[in-house]
Formats: structure tokens, C-alpha cells, sequence
């Protein structure tokens, strides 16, 4: 399986936090439910010692993309609530959203003491921000995404990996095109034919990404615009009586309007964020290691069982 040598690690923090939130049955000296923390620093802990990075990116959801919502009101309405964490008997569970805001509070300030970056842009994704990061900030540094969201498969070139904390695995070129039939460069462009009911969004009826790849085999001979496959589809439903080709003939604003939700192109950022976006990492180039700092606010969280001179010596190369 590829990898890289000290490359850059992009967090998708929600993603990461999320799992460990949901799963991590840990409680403080306090009482509070704190798996979020822990298990989100031991992630970074374990990441660092298999990767070695030279600089780690931990980027945070802004609240959503407002130019996303201008697009489709309903855009990601269908998304389920966060489930408690499952290892809590019914009177024991704490209030979801209030434990989890308080928990990523307090990672934020013990990542703030760790030395390592943390980027949040207001009304946009995650996504495009490292989306940005990739494509424009470092195009050509290797780099390792760290998340188990779909929505960055399209990020993936010789440059940039993905690791799935799932799956436990790196997502390279190779193992998108074995799974989803089409290479990342295309991902984008046949998922906004099938859409992704996870965030709400209706795609072709009958459009599948097996089935959208074999009737288009151009797809994986070259990298192909939307129109380009509205085009094709057009031509082909004069030939032929497949549904498909029919379907997208007569509906060319679907894939369109999916794109335009799907893409991870500056498009969705504004001039300001983008501003943004560029001088945290300028700033990033400051930050400063504070291991007493972090051990008084581990101390104050109440954390337990978790080793500070293994974490700060996993991140301590860090630039």
C-alpha cells in the first residue's frame, strides 16, 4: 500500500472527534463523559507515531456552507442526529449536544498547548477547506487526510492519500477505482449522477456508479466535464432505448446542481475565507509547544490514564 514520508496529516476534526464521541466510553476524575478528548488524542498520538509528519492540520466545521444552503435549502437536512454514547445506561447518558460542544472546547485549548495547527473558517465545510489545503495551499507536499467521509475521494492524486480510521487503511487511487468502479479524478463528476441521499441530494433514477461507469467508458479514458456527459448521454439515447441515457437527457440540472454541491473547488469559499484559510497557515508557523500548559488543562478536565510524554514525543517534530 502507498504512503509517504514525512507528510502533512489534514484532520477532518468533526469526522475523527465524532467516532471517538460516539464510542469512547471514558469519564474523568469528574464524572463527565470525556472519550471525545481521549480518544481524538490518542487518534493524533497513534497517527503521528505510523505516519511521521512533518506538520499536522487540524481543521474544524465552520457551521456549514452558506453558498451550499443558497444553492439547495434542504442541502444535508437529512443528516441523523449523533447518537449517545452507547456504553451509558439510560440514566447515565448526558445531554449530547451540550457534552459534545463542551468536549471539543476543550480539545481545541489542549491542541492550542500541543503545537499543533488548528484551522476554523466560519459559514463553510471542512471539506473545502481541506479541499483548499490540498489543491492550492500545498499541491505539491504529500499529504494524508485523515477521515472516513466520501466527500474527499476526490482529493486523492499522487499527491494525497487518505486514512480511514474505519477501515483502518489507506484510500489511494487504486483502491477508489476497485470499489467504486471510477478513479478519483471522476468521482466527483458520477457521483453528482448518483447522487448521495446522505446529504440529501436525488441523482439520476437508475444511476448507479457501476452502472453510470459501464455505459460511459469514456469516463476512465480521460477526465470529463458535466456537460461532457450530458452531451454523450444525449447522443447515445438516439441510438439506443436505454433508460439511462434518456433519464440524464432530460434531466441535465440534476447532475448539474449536484456538482456545484459536491465540488471541492474554491468556488464554495468567498475571497475573505480564502483569505483566512492562508494566514492561519501562515500563523501556524508560530505555534509554540506547551506541555505544562497542557498537563494543568488535561489536570482541570479531569483526564485519566493518558500518557502526555508518549503524545508530546510522538509530535515532537513537528515544523
Amino acid at each position: 500500500m502507498k504512503t509517504f514520508s514525512r507528510p502533512l496529516l489534514i484532520i477532518d476534526s468533526l469526522n475523527l472527534f465524532t467516532r471517538h464521541f460516539i464510542a469512547n466510553p471514558t469519564i474523568s476524575h469528574n464524572g463527565e463523559h470525556i472519550g471525545g478528548i481521549v480518544g481524538f488524542l490518542k487518534a493524533i498520538q497513534l497517527l503521528s507515531e505510523r505516519f511521521v509528519p512533518s506538520s499536522i492540520y487540524v481543521v474544524w466545521e465552520g457551521g456549514g456552507s452558506s453558498r451550499r444552503r443558497a444553492i439547495q435549502a434542504s442541502y444535508k437536512h437529512t443528516k441523523r442526529p449523533q447518537k449517545l454514547n452507547r456504553f451509558y445506561s439510560e440514566e447515565e447518558m448526558p445531554d449530547t449536544y451540550e457534552n459534545r460542544n463542551w468536549q471539543i472546547a476543550k480539545l481545541i485549548k489542549l491542541l492550542n498547548k500541543s503545537g499543533i495547527s488548528q484551522l476554523y473558517v466560519s459559514d463553510c465545510e471542512a471539506d473545502d477547506i481541506i479541499g483548499y489545503i490540498c489543491q492550492n495551499s500545498f499541491p505539491e507536499k504529500n499529504k494524508i487526510i485523515i477521515s472516513s467521509d466520501k466527500d474527499l475521494y476526490q482529493l486523492i492524486n499522487e499527491k494525497t492519500l487518505q486514512w480511514s480510521p474505519g477501515q483502518k487503511k489507506i484510500i489511494d487511487k487504486e483502491a477508489v477505482k476497485q470499489k467504486f468502479s471510477v478513479y478519483p479524478e471522476n468521482f466527483c463528476l458520477v457521483r453528482s449522477f448518483v447522487g448521495d441521499p446522505s446529504d440529501n441530494l436525488q441523482g439520476i433514477k437508475g444511476a448507479g456508479f457501476k452502472s453510470v461507469v459501464k455505459r460511459f467508458p469514456e469516463i476512465n479514458e480521460s477526465s470529463l466535464l458535466i456537460d461532457d456527459l450530458i452531451k454523450l448521454a444525449k447522443q447515445k439515447s438516439l441510438s439506443s432505448k436505454l433508460k439511462l441515457y434518456s433519464e440524464i437527457a432530460s434531466n441535465p440540472e440534476v447532475p448539474k446542481k449536484n456538482w456545484r454541491l459536491m465540488n471541492l473547488g474554491i468556488r464554495n469559499l468567498s475571497a475573505s475565507q480564502i483569505l483566512k484559510v492562508e494566514n492561519y497557515i501562515e500563523n501556524c508557523k508560530d505555534k509554540k509547544r506547551d506541555k505544562l500548559g497542557f498537563i494543568r488543562e488535561q489536570n482541570a478536565i479531569g483526564v485519566k490514564n493518558f500518557d502526555v510524554e508518549r503524545f508530546f514525543l510522538a509530535v515532537r517534530n513537528l515544523i
